[in-house]
């Protein structure tokens, strides 16, 4: 790149894109890279405050602002993910379908580490649509050093693709509802519709509803007869906080389900629990499901339908975020609620 006042500049090759600002009303590019600048340009990039522009002059060991960014965002995509033409020096990544966000957050903080690279993403494990951006990557100078791209490469890619989404899958859900007073009709069920709800957007075929009584047994039986009916997923509602008459936790450790925790530093929905019959994950759900809009079965929904194995480690990591402001408009996924820095 060569400095050069701009009315010097006729005939030379535009070296960046200049943007237009107009405050309140548009952001738009006025001149393009690699636009060759003539006599009526002058006036007009002086009107802009330019009084000097970059002229590009090709070298080997300087890369544009524009290829390097377009190399960082190929080499840090995964599946699921298209591209943006760069523009401005920056290319985005975008969502080629519905699915479940992954960031490498460990890559992503070496990758900023670098002089002059930069990389912003949304929240790791986010619920992302088709077409959505994602994340977007520049480098700061018009032009940088090969080798600095080189290792800026490296590190979108290895071990892993710093951003992917995942697909959700179309997993058969089934729902055990608990309790004496549904069960014998004293009260309504609401669940079957709350749960139906929640796994629509995922994707989830909803299998049926069994309502039993507080029994360990009759939940653990029933949890053996959806699994051996093809339940890929298997929703416990009620019985699930410390009165003596709520044994949904017994009947689900009665089915000889592994356990992955019971208590979720959520708020709403700490008497949460999370366990696995072989490959099918059991979420007991706490009453609170009812009349709370998210808890901790909204933050985990996507990862399971995604087809993650979860562990404790992750639920530990849910306390970082996992205190809902309970907002008059709420905004969920886009908001602070669940999004855990490393989870």
């Amino acid at each position: 790149m060569r400095k050069v006042p701009v009315n010097e500049a006729i005939g030379q090759v535009l070296g960046h894109d200049i943007i237009k600002i107009i405050p309140g009303r548009e952001k738009c590019r006025a001149f393009r890279r690699g636009q060759i600048i003539t006599a009526a340009d002058v006036p007009l990039l002086q009107d802009l405050g330019k009084e000097h522009i970059y002229i590009w002059e090709a070298g080997e060991e300087l890369i544009h602002e524009d290829e390097a960014a377009l190399r960082l965002a190929q080499s840090a995509s995964g599946p699921g993910i298209n591209l943006s033409e760069p523009s401005h020096g920056r290319v985005n990544l975008i969502a080629a379908y519905d699915g479940l966000l992954k960031i490498q957050v460990d890559q992503l903080h070496w990758i900023n580490n670098l002089d002059s690279v930069i990389f912003a993403t949304l929240h790791n494990n986010r619920t992302v649509v088709k077409e959505q951006k994602l994340a977007g990557t520049r480098v700061v100078p018009i032009t940088v050093e090969r080798s600095l791209v080189e290792e800026a490469e490296k590190l979108c890619s290895n071990p892993r693709p710093l951003v992917l989404v995942k697909p959700f899958k179309n997993l058969w859900t089934a729902v055990i509802t608990t309790g004496n007073e549904v069960c014998y009709g004293r009260i309504k069920d609401g669940f079957g519709r709350v749960i139906r709800k929640k796994i629509t957007p995922f994707g989830g075929r909803f299998m049926s509803q069994t309502i039993v009584p507080d029994s360990p047994e009759i939940i653990a039986a029933e949890i053996h007869r959806f699994i051996g009916e093809g339940a890929d997923f298997i929703i416990i509602t009620g019985g699930m906080s410390v009165d003596p008459d709520d044994v949904t936790p017994l009947g689900i450790k009665a089915s000889g389900a592994e356990v992955v925790f019971y208590g979720a530093p959520v708020l709403p929905g700490s008497q949460f629990m999370l366990a696995y019959q072989g490959h099918v994950p059991i979420c007991g759900v706490p009453g609170g499901a009812l009349y709370s809009k998210f808890t901790t079965l909204d933050l985990l929904l996507p990862r399971i339908f995604a087809e993650e194995r979860i562990n404790r480690s992750d639920i530990v990591a849910l306390g970082h975020g996992g205190f809902c402001e309970e907002c008059k408009v709420c905004h969920f996924p886009a908001c602070p609620f669940g999004k855990a820095t490393y989870v």
